[in-house]
Order: structure tokens, then sequence, then C-alpha cells
């Protein structure tokens, strides 16, 4: 099944087709893609989705995807997980983890955007595409474009984690490091654009890539049984997110395959670039861009291209948005992976984080549902942990050995705990 789309200006309503654009020319607001619900309803049904794959692709008559198109990145469908031990601790009853740090094909929710841009790109007939990145982006496009056989071109702030670096590079993408943070790069990128035939997914793609982060929310309601949960708690970089999955609650109470709710939303920034949360706190409908310095590198944008947009579906869903420090943030990735097993990169630590305190805070009560949304796997930012976690010293092969090991990790915990047993 294909969807009948179309751009639209967010503003001023004016509709342009389908084209690689991303900015109204008449009052210079971003373009979003209308999907035909109408349409849809004859043809979208729970049972039909069912029958679909087990990825995103399901969802297919509700994405801007050509019909010839032949989906070939199984990307999406990943857990949502109840979250008990996590949540005994934070004092939560009712958690779920969205876990798309084990999305395919890179361990990021960006597998979702990057697979919906790269349809819209060769539809529209580029044969290089590229994009500027924080690193989950710039590994999703890069392999992608390497399974699609396109050139890619990859622009990201040279200090960059050394292992998004890395998972850029192995896929044989043009990987260019800037001299700057995001900001300076996706201005490049927007000039780059503008003077070559490519296709950038964040740039003239973007409208169509935002698209993929629905499928977040589709999934969501599938998983719980067809409902919409009480609360949903996203990490902001750009604000796309958190407002595409709003969309897709909405989309699916349009078509009827949900039953209409309300629905709060609550952003997690990092507070060393936290635009959108301090615009939300402050009560503004204007974001103060500001310069990013925080650990947490793949939410590190300071002037979000959709902050206003996840500030007001913030404000108007009833949520809220904090912020909290790298100490935090490093504290939330050990406990979300001691409690459920989840190793998570920065950006699920300050989700993580920001999840403790909105419960701390009393913005989300206990028996609500809440699922926090998990969007990149910890493999990509290890060395956050460095100095975190000694390594013992050998012992050898020998039974004796490992008893006296033992013994000495009691006393140890003993002295640790005033002689309380932690076993």
């Amino acid at each position: 099944m294909a969807s009948s789309y179309e751009l639209q200006c967010r503003e001023c309503g004016k509709r342009y087709g389908n084209a690689p654009l991303s900015i109204c020319d008449e009052c210079f607001s971003p373009l979003e893609v209308q999907i035909d619900l109408d349409a849809a309803k004859k043809t979208v049904t729970r049972e039909i989705i069912a029958q679909g794959p087990t990825n995103m692709w399901r969802y297919r008559a509700l994405l801007p995807v050509a019909e010839k198109y032949v989906p070939r990145t199984p990307a999406g469908w990943t857990p949502l997980l109840k979250a008990p031990r996590l949540a005994e601790r934070i004092g939560a009853k009712n958690l779920y983890l969205k876990n798309d740090a084990v999305c395919l094909p890179t361990l990021s929710f960006k597998d979702r955007v990057v697979a919906i841009a790269l349809a819209a790109a060769q539809d529209f007939g580029f044969d290089t595409v590229g994009c500027s990145s924080t690193g989950n982006l710039a590994n999703a496009v890069a392999a992608q474009a390497a399974r699609l056989g396109l050139k890619a071109y990859i622009l990201v702030p040279a200090d960059l984690e050394a292992a998004k670096i890395l998972n850029t590079q192995v896929y044989g993408a043009n990987l260019i490091r800037i001299d700057g943070n995001y900001d300076h790069v996706n201005r490049l990128c927007s000039q780059i654009a503008d003077r070559f035939r490519w296709g950038f997914v964040n740039v003239n793609l973007r409208p169509y890539y935002a698209e993929g982060s629905k499928t977040v929310g589709y999934e969501i309601a599938e998983q719980l049984g067809w409902r919409l949960p009480d609360n949903v708690v996203v990490p902001m970089a750009g604000g796309s997110l958190i407002t595409k999955i709003r969309k897709a609650f909405k989309e699916l109470v349009t078509l009827g395959l949900v039953e209409d709710k309300p629905v709060r939303f609550f952003g997690a920034q990092a507070t060393g670039c936290s635009p959108i949360a301090k615009a939300v706190k402050s009560g503004v409908d204007h974001i103060e861009p500001q310069r990013p310095s925080t650990i947490a590198r793949s939410l590190a944008i300071g002037n979000p291209a959709d902050g206003v947009y996840a500030a007001r579906a913030i404000r108007e869903s009833g949520g809220w948005a904090e912020d909290v420090s790298d100490v935090e943030i490093v504290s939330a990735i050990q406990e979300l992976a001691e409690t459920e097993g989840i190793f998570t990169e920065t950006a699920g630590g300050v989700t993580t984080a920001v999840t403790a305190r909105l419960y701390a805070h009393g913005r989300i009560k206990p028996d609500e549902l809440t699922v926090s949304c998990i969007t990149g796997n910890g493999l990509k930012t290890t060395d956050v942990l460095q100095g975190k976690y000694e390594q013992s010293q050998a012992i050898r092969p020998r039974l004796t050995d490992f008893e006296t090991y033992i013994n000495e990790i009691k006393e140890l915990n003993e002295l640790v705990t005033g002689g309380v047993d932690v076993r």
C-alpha cells in the first residue's frame, strides 16, 4: 500500500506537492508532509498492519514513500519493555522503555528517519546524499547509503566521539570534520545543498526525513495493545522527534485505530545545551540559541530547527521539560544498565535522569502509564565511562585463588555496606 501525501507549510498552509524542499517561499516557515488520512482510512486497519513486516514498513501506508519504492532497510519494531527494577528505584509503578538502542542497522532511532529520507532521495533522482550530524545520523546515512548504492558525504563537528566517527567511516562514506559545533556544520550543509545537486537528509529532504520518527509513536501504541500511554518522555536535540510522536498518536486517533485520550509529552535535554527546555520553563514562544557544552553530543544542537514546535507540543499537552547535568547523565547510564540491562548512550542517560526527576518532583504520578524513549546505544559513547570501572588483577586458574578472591570481595562489601549482606 502506498500513501497519498504532499508538502504543506506549517504556518501559512501553502501546498507544494512533492519536491526536495524544506522552507516555504511565502512565509519562510518549515514545510511538513501531510498524509491523506481520509484515503488511508479505507485501507489501514489493525489487521492489515499486523500482517505487515516486523519493522517500520508495516506502517508504509502512513509514510511518505513512493508506490514503486522497495524497502531494503528493516529498521524499527524495537522492544517496548516494562521496567520494574528501574521503576522501583525512581518511585514509578507503570514505566516502559522504548528501546531504540537496538534499532537496525546502526543502533539508534536515526535509522528510522534515514530510511524515509533515502527513499525520498531515490524518488527525486539523487545519486549522492549527505547530512550534518552529531553522530547517530552520520552512522545511519553512511550505512544505508552503502546498502542502496548511493554516494555519501557526512559533515560532523571535529570533536565528535571517536566511536561514532569510526562507525561512519567503516561504511565507506566521505567523512568531513568541521572545526565548529553542530550549528556551524548545519549552516554549511545548507549552503552545499544549494550549490550541489545532493540530497541532504536534514536540509532539502528534512520534511520526509522527519516523518520517519512517527514510527516510534505507531509502535508504542501498537505494542501497548492499540492504546495510548499517559506520558511520554523524549530526548530533544533538534526537537523533531517529540513532535512526530505526537503527530503519530493524532493520526492513529483520526484513523480510529486507538481511542483518543490526553497524552502528556515531556522533553529531556542536557543542561549544557537546553534551549527548548529553557523556553518551556520560561513560558516563552521563542528559542534562544545556546552554545553547546555537554557530554551529550547527540543532543548538542544549540539552535534547534523544530525547537518552537517541540516547546509548543509540550505546553499544549500539559507536559514539561527538564535538563540534567553531565554528572547526572553518566549516573543514569549506569543505573539503566544495572537495573534493566540496557546500555544507552548519553542521550538515553539524559532521558533516564529526566524521567527520574519528573517522578521525584511529582510531575508524573507513579501509577500513570509512562514511556521513556531510549534512542541510542551505549557502545557509541563509551568514552564518558572512562575511569568509572577498575580492572581487577588477574588470578591464577585455581580454585583456591578464586575462593581467596571471593572472600576479599565479601570483606570489601561488608566494609562498604556496614556489615549488611548484599548478595
